[in-house]
């Protein structure tokens, strides 16, 4: 069972809060660190979370946000240079804890050099919407890096791949079945592809018109 941590989030923002709110459902103690008077209210007002009013770049405020004791910290305001400040000066104050920060464009891999993790929300968001507007027959799960992604597909009907087994269906390379029928097992070479059941897929970004049209002609 994992523990309970000690998080700091800087930034009680819309991605901050609703963060916090989530972490602090979990049970983990959350402290957030927000410099607007009227935000800092509103999530005292919410009871979820230690708030602290100041400037998260501040080592002063930091440190009164209990950094020495902290697992995390996520620096979640909506500037991307502010995010990269405030985790170095944690990682500064406090060389083992975990950072994470929030990016504003799909760069991340660059700014994995100076923090643990990145966190791109608005990309996360389009997903969401995608899955939405597409319904249930397409959906991405996972963004697992800028080229990678694993998806949960159904097979339609007259599709050149329905009703055969992987074994006999040409997936361009960058293509790997993950799961058999609707996330049973793992997919052997003599999975079938059954119309109408979903499979998760790892894809290539540059293959998934290609799997595409295998899957749902």
């Amino acid at each position: 069972m994992t523990r309970d941590l000690d998080i700091i989030i800087a930034g009680g923002g819309r991605v901050g809060f609703q963060t916090a709110e989530i972490l602090a459902d979990l049970g983990h103690d959350v402290t957030i660190i927000e410099q607007d008077e009227r935000l800092v209210s509103d999530i005292a007002d919410e009871w979820i979370a230690t708030v602290i009013e100041g400037d998260a770049t501040n080592p002063d405020i930091i440190e009164q946000a209990g950094i020495e004791q902290a697992d995390v910290i996520g620096a979640l305001t909506g500037e991307t240079g502010l995010n990269l400040a405030v985790c170095l000066a944690a990682t500064e104050l406090s060389p083992s804890i975990r950072t994470v920060a929030r990016i504003d464009r799909a760069a991340g891999e660059s700014y994995t050099r100076f923090v643990d993790a990145v966190l791109f929300p608005e990309r996360a968001g389009a997903r969401v919407a995608a899955n939405e507007i597409l319904g249930s027959d397409v959906q991405t799960l996972a963004d697992v890096t800028g080229t990678l992604d694993i998806m949960l597909i159904r097979v339609t009907e007259g599709a050149p791949a329905a009703g055969k087994q992987l074994a006999d269906v040409r997936f361009p390379e960058g293509t790997l079945i993950v799961s058999d029928a609707d996330g049973n097992r793992i997919a052997r070479p003599d999975t079938t592809l059954t119309p109408g059941s979903r499979y998760v897929v790892a894809l290539e970004s540059d293959v998934a018109d290609e799997v595409m049209n295998l899957m749902r002609g």
